[in-house]
């Protein structure tokens, strides 16, 4: 298994198609249509800017993606960083979500970035046993927050400190390559 920064125009369409069952079938996003691989492409040139979004690769195949982004758009907040991790239905607990994530976590870390948050549509034990084996820590719930399949969901965040200096933070860098 290769882990890598993806390629907009090479990975795009993999990652759309891993992501399309979490929006037609799934919780784990409350998009409601399922983006093509134009719109995916976009998504992660624009992510690459300030972010990694990395691809995991198996005999050439991608099986799962992670990503960060920014938490808030406030200047406050730019050593924040959301974070997520898509897996293809067929690579589950095979430790596709652990992989991405440990290389994403690193990167971020060297990028300067001090906190991690992750949003976890409820219930879903599977994805919070893998941000907690990870070491995040659950920091609340907002209830009934949002509509999928017919029915209210609860929102959970949890949250990792990725370390660094207590006084002023340098400036987060750029992704690497």
């Amino acid at each position: 298994m290769t882990i890598r920064s993806a390629v907009p125009d090479r990975d795009a369409a993999a990652c759309a198609a891993i992501y399309a069952p979490h929006v037609t079938d799934g919780l784990a996003t409350f998009e409601e249509v399922a983006p093509d691989a134009a719109e995916m492409a976009a998504r992660i040139t624009r992510v690459q800017a300030t972010h990694p979004w990395l691809v995991l690769e198996d005999d050439g195949r991608v099986t799962g993606f992670a990503y960060a982004s920014p938490h808030h758009p406030r200047a406050g907040y730019r050593w924040a960083a959301d974070v997520a991790v898509y897996v293809d239905a067929g690579h589950h607990r095979r430790g596709v979500g652990r992989r991405l994530y440990q290389e994403l976590l690193a990167r971020l870390r060297r990028q300067g970035f001090r906190r991690v948050c992750a949003i976890i549509v409820l219930p879903n034990p599977g994805s919070i046993g893998l941000h907690e084996a990870l070491g995040f820590s659950r920091v609340g719930v907002f209830e009934r927050v949002g509509w999928k399949h017919g029915a209210w969901r609860d929102v959970g965040w949890w949250q990792l400190d990725l370390g660094g200096p207590d006084g002023p933070p340098p400036e987060p860098g750029p992704p690497a390559p």
